[in-house]
């Protein structure tokens, strides 16, 4: 079996469908950047804030300054456009992965699912030689281009696409999306003042039915699309899907990345079979799948795949390690992050923090304002570690001040999926002489019990 494996991974494909695949996600990548450069959110989220929330260990990360910052997304659409006509392919992958990377690593409140999506497939991108036909590379060295390519490069995106569709499934697999169509319904009862479908969206029934469809999409589009028969119907599935929630939900570049990202499991020969339809053609004949032919790997392809290998258990560990804290994940958010619980919670926090000089026994009031941006005010309460962060920094910025260690405790209350608020973190821990860890934080409250309300309609 390990044989006939390895010949399975290592048959020859057709070019066509990942060069189809680089071209689209170069063009998302350049998209993308031009966004945040258009919109402004450069400044927004990199320039103004005078406080970035950072990941563990990387605290050290730090932006570049507006001249800086600017260039690094300029840069992304450069090597977007790079990655889509196949000029120093892997090296612009890898390149797009780092810069990606960093700017994720910028602000914690900045996290996005589908950008580490796109960071990772430009990751594994880089793994391949995407770049050796139909490409510049490709013109300006024949000798090194490619007519076929192994087949464990389609897999690898399948699979990287597919864990993100299955584990966001299996995070709806809970009483609060199944049974009490949260916080769906929050969110639909918003968007009651769209044409056609807003009467329609204030009925309760209408956020269960969504609830249902939504979990039942996630946990069983990638089976739909692996098999042959059902692709074609899959895939426009995909299509009306995504284009749904892309009309009620502001999510912005997700619905389209996922759609890109579907692609992986068509066929490799179906550029070839489209043109062949619409009655063009190409150049080159057909690869046919012969795994008799494949020879051994290499040393240097053996490593190669053994590393690819321990990204895909990676991959599957780091969603599960929530369970490892016990819980609810939604509530806790240790373990929330590179998870795929995409679009399950609804939360929103009031925090206020209390710095007490232990020497004069005062103690004043801190607003979060008085540090962060308004979308980072927003972000951060919701997150206990993100709340320790800032209460570690007025406790350095007030001690430095007096000249004297200070005490800091927070009042933070959440609401989760509807429910009364509750606190979020114990207000009795001097945040001060916190560490934040992997570990649990015996500092984070129980979530509050019972079930998130029940609407009704509004007429």
């Amino acid at each position: 079996m390990t044989e006939r494996l390895r010949r399975a991974l290592f048959a020859p494909t057709d070019v066509l469908g990942l060069v189809a695949f680089r071209v689209f996600f170069g063009a998302l990548v350049a998209v993308s950047a031009l966004r945040f450069l258009a919109y402004g959110w450069v400044d927004l989220f990199f320039v103004r804030p005078t406080f970035h929330f950072h990941y563990l260990g990387f605290e050290w990360v730090q932006p570049l300054g507006r001249a800086g910052m600017h260039g690094v997304f300029v840069a992304l659409v450069v090597l977007g456009a790079c990655v889509a006509a196949g000029f120093a392919t892997r090296l612009a992958c890898l390149a797009i992965f780092v810069g990606l990377t960093y700017v994720q690593l910028l602000d914690v409140a900045t996290y996005l699912n589908h950008y580490v999506l796109v960071s990772l497939l430009a990751l594994l991108l880089a793994t391949m030689p995407i770049g050796r036909a139909w490409s510049i590379d490709a013109w300006r060295r024949p000798a090194a281009r490619l007519e076929a390519f192994p087949a464990w490069c389609t897999w690898l995106l399948r699979f990287q696409v597919g864990v993100v569709y299955t584990f966001a499934g299996l995070a709806k697999v809970s009483e609060d999306w199944l049974l009490h169509a949260q916080p769906l319904s929050i969110w639909l009862a918003s968007r009651t003042h769209l044409p056609l479908v807003g009467p329609w969206l204030d009925e309760p029934v209408a956020a269960l039915l969504v609830s249902w469809a939504g979990c039942l999409f996630d946990t069983t589009i990638v089976l739909w699309l692996l098999w042959s028969r059902t692709r074609a119907v899959a895939y426009l599935v995909v299509l009306g899907f995504h284009a749904a929630t892309s009309l009620l939900f502001p999510i912005g570049m997700f619905p389209v990345i996922m759609v890109v990202g579907a692609t992986a499991f068509f066929d490799p020969a179906w550029p070839r079979r489209l043109a062949k339809r619409l009655g063009g053609r190409f150049a080159s004949a057909p690869v046919p799948g012969d795994v008799d032919d494949v020879p051994a790997p290499s040393a240097r392809q053996r490593v190669g795949m053994v590393a690819l290998a321990s990204f895909a258990a990676l991959q599957l560990l780091l969603p599960l390690r929530a369970h490892a804290y016990g819980g609810n994940v939604l509530w806790h958010e240790q373990g929330m992050r590179f998870s795929w619980r995409v679009m399950v919670r609804e939360k929103n926090a009031s925090v206020t923090y209390r710095v007490t000089d232990p020497a004069t026994g005062v103690t004043k009031e801190v607003p979060p304002r008085a540090y962060l941006a308004r979308w980072q005010e927003r972000e951060f309460g919701t997150q206990p570690d993100l709340v320790l962060q800032l209460g570690r920094r007025i406790a350095a910025d007030e001690g430095a001040r007096r000249g004297r260690p200070v005490e800091v405790r927070v009042d933070a209350v959440a609401s989760l999926n509807g429910r009364r608020r509750a606190r979020l973190v114990d207000p009795e821990v001097d945040l001060a002489v916190l560490e934040d860890s992997l570990a649990p934080a015996p500092w984070i409250l129980p979530e509050p019990s019972g079930d998130p309300p029940v609407r009704v309609a509004s007429r």
